[in-house]
């Protein structure tokens, strides 16, 4: 069976980050670097890699950063190319997705994720489209995205990735009840958001990543608030069990929480080892504070 592409996703990026004051109390904490990309650059070129043609940033106040850093940057480009810095020129070009290709719209006020996934439906339409969240920072090959969309094509549906989280951690995710699970992917017959480590009916957690049919779109107009009060996506999701498939994938790589300090540390130590221009030195320092 065919089933419709995934070409469109959402970058719910309007949060304040409030874990990372006062960095972020003029910078949005998406736009904090791993070694030397920001954490965003990063959605959007797993994104870009697996195929999406249309990004979508739902964004806040105070997030015209982003914005300026997909945009090009004339005089700095200039002056590169006068200098005949042509490789740093070309990873200045090379950031951005091509012309038309991105969309900003506002979340005015923070009513959870699955309000901010609501706020890009008039770019979605009548399409599945893919969710990234840029605190997920995966280090992976291929990436994440690529790898979810493998099997949305064998399975279609809805399809998240997951993975086994500690029993106590189990009230800081979505977590799936499975109807049957061959190891790498498996089938959810309910979905429970952030249950009580003793009620939950699994460690498969939900990451900040999804693919999604349209029909989420139309749970989320409904606009019920569960878990905080707020609008959450996995209770949508959770309420089309049954009409529409839903899957659990475990992607190959490493996942970082960089919505937490020591989670973004651990990512920048990680990046860097994985890069031949840095593994060594990155060592070395490593052997001196061990």
């Amino acid at each position: 069976m065919t089933f419709k592409p995934v070409k469109k996703a959402i970058f719910p990026v309007a949060g304040l980050g409030t874990r990372f004051l006062p960095a972020t109390k003029a910078l949005p904490k998406e736009m904090l670097p791993i070694v030397d990309k920001p954490l965003i650059q990063y959605a959007v070129e797993e994104a870009r890699d697996a195929g999406i043609e249309q990004f979508i940033f739902v964004t806040g106040r105070g997030k015209g950063a982003m914005e300026d850093h997909f945009d090009h940057a004339v005089e700095l480009e200039q002056v590169l190319t006068e200098r005949d810095k042509l490789d740093d020129l070309q990873t200045v070009q090379t950031c951005s997705p091509p012309p038309g290709q991105l969309a900003y719209v506002r979340q005015q006020k923070p009513l959870g994720l699955g309000h901010a996934v609501w706020c890009g439906r008039n770019f979605i339409g009548d399409e599945p489209f893919a969710v990234l969240s840029a605190d997920d920072l995966i280090l992976a090959e291929p990436g994440c995205l690529k790898q979810m969309i493998e099997v949305y094509n064998q399975v279609g549906g809805n399809v998240v990735a997951v993975e086994d989280v500690p029993r106590e951690h189990t009230n800081r995710y979505g977590i799936l009840d499975i109807e049957s699970d061959d190891g790498k992917i498996a089938k959810a017959k309910a979905l429970i958001e952030k249950p009580d480590p003793k009620d939950a009916p699994s460690t498969l957690s939900i990451i900040g990543r999804y693919i999604l049919q349209p029909a989420v779109l139309r749970e989320l107009d409904k606009h019920e608030t569960g878990v905080g009060g707020e609008i959450q996506l996995t209770d949508a999701m959770a309420s089309l069990i049954g009409s529409t498939d839903f899957h659990g994938t475990r992607f190959e790589g490493k996942r970082f929480d960089c919505g937490s300090r020591l989670g973004f540390i651990e990512a920048n130590i990680a990046f860097a080892l994985s890069r031949d221009d840095m593994a060594e030195g990155v060592s070395s320092i490593l052997k001196e504070y061990g």
